[in-house]
């Protein structure tokens, strides 16, 4: 075979289809229609993040390994493998009871703080500390959590929850769905024990990214809709956690929704998200989440791309509030929102506000955003113009944007 990265998109998925599945059974297996399988096998059109999700998932492999950003099974870099490799150990090994040789444990107030640093270092995109944090908590909390009483004891099984709750957010960036769902599934033991609606939400808004991820799109929104009923507030008389739970829930809706293209749907969602958001009046943090009157509206931008209103986006993007993000704004989700705009800006013939946009993101977390789709997706657009200005992003970010 060619060097994976010299091939068309096109053949690529030809390739990964093989001789076992037929283009018909690939639309099947993706939920799209057969037209489109032998459009993206001719490379006619431009596929759109949501079939590219689809077709991934039928074809079991990230949509990265179809733009040939990464060659098939080859995957992660070995740093992120180990970092991966410790964090599946301690989430089985922590559930499973196998936590002998630890005689002293942390202390409830030390074990949340490394919590806390673990939560701040998923969204700095530094898979090794998070692996790291993570794994202490896990292995030390279920020794103490084993043992502890009353207030300590629900105290300590918020602390797992949310430490389970990260390990399955860095799991799922990289496509691990299996320990992704045995991290959450422990998480939400924990967060039942302790009788803490709020945390049971949040695990549900990770449950329907990882559908997402998966191209599970109806589960995706059903999970959302479905713990939103359930904590749903009154916004006169809801609490802030409640609020921010709400809210964080319904972008999970309203993203899943504009995956699907149902636009009515994801406009609902997102007013909802910007209700609460009002309500609250600015941007909080809780266990490891922000939500707020930012997140509302990059989200919005992100939401409103996935459904092709590439101009109602950029109206969105070009507000005054949005072009200075606040500082308490994470690496990750700062730039996830820049590619949105990036891609946005591509779809209006804006291609040198792209490029620009899309070294900023480079530039900003190079680790990141090698294990992106996007940049590939914008990479392929650009190149249509001027695949030397392309080239030139490549290397100046250190990614393979294109053949």
């Amino acid at each position: 075979m060619s060097n994976w990265a010299d091939l068309t998109n096109g053949k690529r998925i030809k390739h990964l289809r093989g001789s076992d599945l037929t283009q018909q059974g690939l639309a099947d297996a993706a939920g799209v229609s057969l037209a489109l399988v032998q459009k993206a096998e001719q490379d006619r059109g431009e596929l759109s993040v949501g079939s590219l999700l689809k077709l991934a998932s039928a074809l079991k492999t990230d949509i990265a390994v179809i733009l040939g950003q990464q060659a098939p099974r080859r995957g992660m870099n070995r740093d992120d493998r180990a970092a991966l490799h410790h964090l599946s150990d301690s989430v089985h090994e922590s559930a499973l009871g196998e936590w002998d040789g630890i005689d002293d444990p942390s202390t409830l107030d030390e074990l949340t703080r490394a919590r806390d640093l673990a939560w701040s270092a998923y969204w700095a995109s530094d898979t090794a500390k998070v692996s790291s944090l993570a794994s202490k908590v896990l292995m030390e909390g279920q020794v103490r959590y084993d043992s502890a009483t009353g207030a300590e004891r629900e105290q300590l099984a918020l602390v797992l929850a949310s430490t389970y709750r990260v390990a399955a957010s860095c799991a799922n960036g990289f496509g691990q769905r299996d320990l992704a769902l045995s991290a959450l599934t422990s998480a939400k033991l924990l967060a039942k024990e302790a009788d803490d609606p709020v945390m049971s939400a949040l695990l549900e808004s990770t449950l329907s990214w990882i559908y997402l991820r998966g191209a599970k799109t109806p589960r995706a929104v059903a999970v959302a809709e479905r713990a939103a009923l359930a904590i749903e507030p009154s916004f006169s008389r809801a609490s802030r956690p409640e609020l921010l739970a709400y809210g964080r829930l319904m972008i999970s809706a309203a993203v899943a929704a504009s995956r699907r293209e149902d636009e009515s749907a994801a406009d609902d969602y997102i007013s909802q998200a910007h209700a609460a958001a009002a309500r609250l009046g600015r941007d909080e943090r809780l266990y490891g989440t922000s939500f707020g009157p930012t997140a509302a509206k990059t989200e919005a931008v992100g939401i409103h791309v996935a459904l092709k209103n590439y101009g109602r986006a950029l109206k969105l993007a070009s507000h005054p509030a949005m072009r200075k993000l606040p500082k308490s704004m994470s690496k990750v989700a700062r730039n996830r929102y820049k590619l949105d705009v990036a891609l946005a800006q591509c779809a209006a013939g804006l291609y040198d506000q792209a490029g620009d946009t899309l070294i900023e993101v480079g530039l900003d977390a190079p680790d990141w955003v090698k294990h992106q789709a996007l940049p590939g997706v914008i990479g392929n657009r650009l190149a249509k113009v001027s695949t030397a200005r392309v080239r030139n992003i490549s290397e100046l970010i250190g990614v393979p944007l294109i053949a």
